[in-house]
C-alpha cells in the first residue's frame, strides 16, 4: 500500500557543506487569510488585547495588506530587521520608509502617524493630565456622562504617586452588585500598569447616589483587596443625578 508521504517526490539532498541548498527556493508565507482566525492580528488584538501582539502584528495591522508572496506580518518583521528593531523604525523618515519594498504612500504615513501618536503619549507631563484632589474632582471628571447612563457602570480612575490621572477603566455594566463585582478585575489594570492609586466609580441610573448596602460590602472588600495589592483605594464614589456620594467621607466600607 502506498503511503501519502511515498508518493511525495522529495528532492534528492544537496551536498554537504555551507552553501548546501542555497539555491533552494523558500516557501512563501501564507496570505494572513489563510491563518487559523484566531491568530489573525486583528482577531488576536480584539480577542486578547493590543498589549498581547508583537510589534510585527501591531505594525501589520497598519500595513493592512502585504505583496504576493509576503503577507502583512512577514513585510512588518522585515521592516523591523531592516531598521533594527521598533526603536529605529521610530526614528524613519518618510521617503526612507517609501522606499521599502511594499511601502506605499498610505502605508507610510500609517506607520509615521500611528508612531508620533505614541511619541506624544509619551511626552505627556503632570500638568497635561488632570489631577483629582476631591471627589468633586473625580465628579467632575466623570458625571457628565455617568449621570446619563441607563444602566449600572463600574470604573475604576487609574492614579499615579501624586493623584494625576493615567486613565479610565470600565470594569462592568449592569447590576453591580457584591455577587457580581469581583476585586481582581477591579485591580487588574492598576496591577499591570502598576498604578499605586485608584478611585472607583460607579453609578445609579435611578438618579438617588445613596450607597446600598451591598455598595457598603463592595467597598469593604475592595479596599481589602487593595491593602493586600499595596494599591490605595482614595474613594468609591457614587453618582446620581446632579448629585453624588463619596463613601470615603462617610466613612462607609473605609475601616
Amino acid at each position: 500500500m502506498t503511503t501519502a508521504a511515498a508518493r511525495v517526490k522529495t528532492p534528492e539532498s544537496p551536498a554537504s557543506g555551507w552553501g548546501a541548498g542555497s539555491e533552494r527556493p523558500h516557501p512563501a508565507p501564507p496570505a494572513i487569510r489563510d491563518f487559523p482566525a484566531a491568530e489573525r492580528p486583528r482577531e488576536r488584538l480584539r480577542n486578547q488585547g493590543a498589549d498581547r501582539l508583537t510589534n510585527a502584528e501591531l505594525i501589520a495591522i497598519l500595513l493592512r495588506t502585504g505583496l504576493a508572496g509576503e503577507n502583512a506580518v512577514a513585510m512588518a518583521t522585515r521592516l523591523l530587521a531592516r531598521f533594527d528593531g521598533l526603536d529605529g523604525v521610530v526614528r524613519v523618515g518618510y521617503d526612507e520608509l517609501c522606499a521599502e519594498k511594499g511601502v506605499s504612500h498610505a502605508k507610510a504615513c500609517q506607520i509615521l502617524a500611528a508612531l508620533e501618536l505614541g511619541k506624544r503619549l509619551a511626552s505627556i507631563g503632570p500638568p497635561d493630565r488632570p489631577a483629582l484632589g476631591s471627589p468633586q474632582d473625580v465628579v467632575n471628571l466623570l458625571m457628565p456622562e455617568m449621570s446619563l447612563l441607563d444602566r449600572e457602570h463600574l470604573r475604576v480612575v487609574l492614579l499615579n504617586a501624586k493623584n494625576h490621572v493615567l486613565g479610565v477603566q470600565p470594569v462592568y455594566v449592569g447590576n453591580v452588585d457584591s455577587a457580581v463585582v469581583r476585586p481582581a478585575e477591579v485591580f487588574a489594570e492598576a496591577v499591570r500598569r502598576t498604578c499605586p492609586r485608584i478611585v472607583v466609580v460607579h453609578n445609579h441610573p435611578s438618579g438617588d447616589p445613596t450607597p446600598s448596602p451591598e455598595d457598603v460590602d463592595i467597598t469593604r472588600r475592595i479596599v481589602e483587596a487593595g491593602r493586600t495589592l499595596d494599591v490605595e483605594v482614595l474613594d468609591h464614589v457614587v453618582i446620581g443625578r446632579q448629585r453624588y456620594v463619596s463613601m470615603k467621607e462617610r466613612r462607609l466600607g473605609f475601616d
